[in-house]
């Protein structure tokens, strides 16, 4: 049987793991009896410098490429925005899926392949911080945000960054079938499929959708600014409506009571600053809206069971300084 040929395009500012992911799954499918060949083109054959500052080779330059693709890998960028004005760039993602057996995304590579056009009207996701702008910005793409990767006819879109993985899998699994995907995985020390959705990353997408306009501006409201002021009295003043009646669209439209839900976005907002600062405990509970280092110290304890210096020591660190073996929770990527 012919090698399957994997095109990956690459362009400068790229996500070098949404580049490497997909890659070394493909690759090390080789070794399990799959059969790929993978070539890197960039617009025109020249080396890029990803958003990490690693230069990546390409292969060959996107007009060179002469013979259809059995995959075509669309990766993604910091730098999304640009990218998806960048006519060049966008033309030669129509090009190379003309010829391309499926087209997958990973991460914000999705809001490429919108822009180009090829995502009208199919469903499809990207990284849970972005799914709300793909949804505003190109509407005719059905939006599932809680999804690690949707498969749409010959579209295949993946959430962020190491979701690329879970897709190329998911690829290798459907063209030389589970028992060749499952070596991959365990090689790779990664989830076959991992549990769960993407929403287990983000109180916000965890919110139902609500067909109440005013309440998703306030959800998002909070979301966006979790240190400003979000009392029952001021969310309901900004909204126009009553205290009560916002109290009750909370009840019947999120399940849970505007405080509790403001808790939970600001609880996310501090683990997000513990884990990548070295802000103080009072700077951070001013951040986030706590006010109080004490009232940060109850609200975790409340929501995860340790104190917030307890978390911040577990997860700057992979545990890796002790000979210990690291078990639980390492196979996940």
């Amino acid at each position: 049987m012919s090698p399957l040929t994997v095109t990956v395009l690459v362009f400068p500012g790229v996500r070098l793991l949404d580049v490497t992911g997909p890659i070394e799954v493909f690759t090390s499918a080789n070794e399990f009896g799959g059969r790929y060949r993978v070539q890197i083109v960039s617009e025109d054959g020249a080396d890029v410098i990803t958003s990490a500052g690693t230069r990546l080779s390409a292969d060959r330059a996107a007009d060179e490429v002469r013979e259809p693709s059995d995959v075509l890998v669309i990766p993604g960028g910091p730098e999304w925005e640009t990218l998806i004005k960048d006519d060049a760039l966008l033309d030669v993602v129509r090009r190379l899926d003309a010829t391309a057996g499926r087209t997958a995304s990973v991460c914000t590579g999705a809001l490429l392949l919108a822009a180009a056009g090829l995502l009208h009207g199919r469903r499809a996701t990207t990284h849970w911080r972005f799914t709300r702008q793909l949804a505003l910005r190109f509407p005719s793409v059905r939006v599932e945000p809680d999804a690690v990767f949707v498969r749409d006819g010959t579209m295949m879109t993946s959430a962020g960054v190491s979701a690329g993985i879970d897709l190329s899998l998911a690829l290798v699994e459907e063209h030389y079938g589970a028992e060749v995907a499952r070596a991959v995985a365990k090689d790779m020390v990664v989830f076959m499929q991992r549990p769960g959705g993407q929403s287990q990353f983000s109180v916000r997408s965890q919110i139902p959708y609500s067909r109440q306009e005013l309440l998703r501006r306030i959800l998002d409201a909070v979301a966006e600014d979790p240190g400003a002021n979000h009392s029952l009295s001021a969310m309901a003043r900004r909204a126009g409506v009553s205290v009560r009646h916002l109290a009750r669209l909370f009840h019947e439209e999120v399940g849970t009571t505007p405080a509790r839900y403001v808790e939970q976005v600001r609880v996310e907002a501090a683990q997000i600053l513990l884990e990548t600062g070295d802000d103080p405990m009072a700077v951070v509970a001013r951040r986030t809206g706590f006010g109080s280092a004490e009232s940060l110290r109850r609200a975790f304890v409340r929501h995860l069971g340790v104190t917030p210096g307890v978390f911040r020591s577990r997860f700057r660190t992979t545990g890796l300084v002790s000979d210990e073996p690291v078990t639980a929770g390492t196979s996940a990527s």
